[in-house]
């Protein structure tokens, strides 16, 4: 029995307001200001500081309101099976701290608000495609599929660069790429292999990742060139894992990712 093209409407009103909450999240850390606080830790022996205020509580907030909120959408999704919300809000968490993250690091003025308001539609689009792949029958299916994988990568290549431009310290800049390059690598391989949670590759992805970031944090990259060859490896690995997973034979596997890593290095040596 074949399986009837589905195609289910989400909930306008939950998203604009689910949206708004968060921008309004955004928005304070602005007109907020609050003394900085120092946070020690110590680790081998060594003691780190990091200077912590309100606005940085703000960012980790509007990223569980967001996890939360996916979860409140899609509650009114027929076909959303009981502890299935999970991976939903994987994406939509990453997404919010790096905006958060990006908007920290971004001057007052026309810049701030540009990058407010595709932050904004960043949001719109994460949450709009989550609610469509809780359903693989429904019409839209594949485009949101497509759309949640660049943004993934998309997301990851904007931490780089934000990280990278504010002169982030390695202890910092480390396990934030890791963190991010293994969740995008987790959440692009559950779409892509019908809901298989592949650990291992996203864990490898990660590694490579930050390793690589490791190795090139003290080296004069620009900011979109130190991104640019993150990436590669980063989408070169996961689509390799996938077709791999599938059952591809290694050469058949291997072009796909070969030639998305040449593109995006290519691009990083002709970008200035």
């Amino acid at each position: 029995m074949s399986m009837v093209p589905q195609r289910y409407q989400i909930d306008a009103n939950r998203v604009s307001v689910l949206t708004a909450t968060v921008l309004l999240a955004f928005a304070l850390t602005r007109v907020i200001h609050t003394p900085y606080y120092a946070l020690n830790l110590s680790l081998a022996g060594i003691t780190l500081t990091f200077n912590v205020n309100l606005n940085t509580a703000i960012a980790i907030l509007a990223a569980g309101l967001s996890a939360s909120g996916v979860v409140w959408l899609l509650r009114a999704h027929p076909s959303l099976e009981p502890g299935e919300s999970v991976e939903h809000w994987l994406l939509p968490m990453l997404t919010t701290l790096v905006i958060g993250v990006t908007l920290y690091t971004l001057p007052s003025g026309f810049t701030w608000w540009a990058g407010f308001g595709i932050g904004g539609v960043l949001l719109v689009v994460v949450f709009l495609a989550e609610y469509v792949v809780v359903d693989p029958t429904d019409t839209r299916y594949p485009l949101a599929t497509a759309a949640l994988t660049a943004l993934s990568f998309a997301i990851y290549l904007i931490l780089a660069v934000t990280l990278r431009s504010a002169g982030a310290r390695l202890l910092l800049l480390v396990p934030a790429l890791f963190l991010a390059g293994g969740l995008a690598a987790l959440r692009t391989l559950h779409l892509r292999l019908n809901e298989r949670w592949e650990f291992g590759w996203a864990l490898g992805v990660a590694l490579v990742g930050a390793q690589l970031a490791a190795a090139l944090h003290y080296w004069p990259l620009t900011p979109v060139r130190f991104g640019l060859v993150l990436l590669g490896p980063a989408y070169a690995l996961t689509g390799l894992a996938a077709g791999m997973a599938e059952g591809n034979p290694f050469r058949r596997a291997f072009v796909e990712p070969a030639v998305m890593l040449g593109l995006l290095w290519g691009l990083a040596i002709w970008f200035r």
